[in-house]
């Protein structure tokens, strides 16, 4: 008997099963309550209709969505998604530690003729 049990190990049958509030899937409920507001804000608030025309219209969006998403939402909504827009760019290689050291070396000759420039654009004034 033990040995049987050591060949076997128990698993949690719940593992990979959608979360579920009876038959409805967990993922829709936050788009139907957001459905079933909207037909209360349009039939109550804005159009002043009876309930019966509130749920019926909720009734409706959320029949309407569920038959889009079903139990794979993903495979309705990720046709909505941006798809990446690629480029190739050309560009040649720099390493960061020459860049590094050439942009000293720049720095260091920029500041050379500014102040080369400065001099000679200052002997310029005075002749003039």
């Amino acid at each position: 008997m033990n040995k049987q049990r050591d060949r076997f190990r128990p698993v949690n049958p719940m593992l990979g099963v959608q979360p579920r509030l009876g038959p409805f899937p967990a993922e829709h409920i936050l788009p139907w309550s957001v459905i079933g507001f909207a037909a209360y804000l349009l039939c109550q608030v804005f159009l002043n209709l009876g309930w019966l025309w509130t749920g019926v219209i909720a009734a409706w969006g959320i029949s309407t969505w569920w038959i889009l998403t079903g139990d794979k939402p993903w495979r309705f909504l990720s046709r909505f998604t941006r798809t990446p827009y690629w480029v190739r760019g050309y560009c040649t290689y720099h390493s960061i530690l020459q860049t590094h050291r050439s942009h000293r070396h720049e720095s260091k000759v920029r500041h050379k003729n500014r102040s080369h420039r400065a001099a000679a654009g200052q002997a310029r004034s005075h002749r003039r």
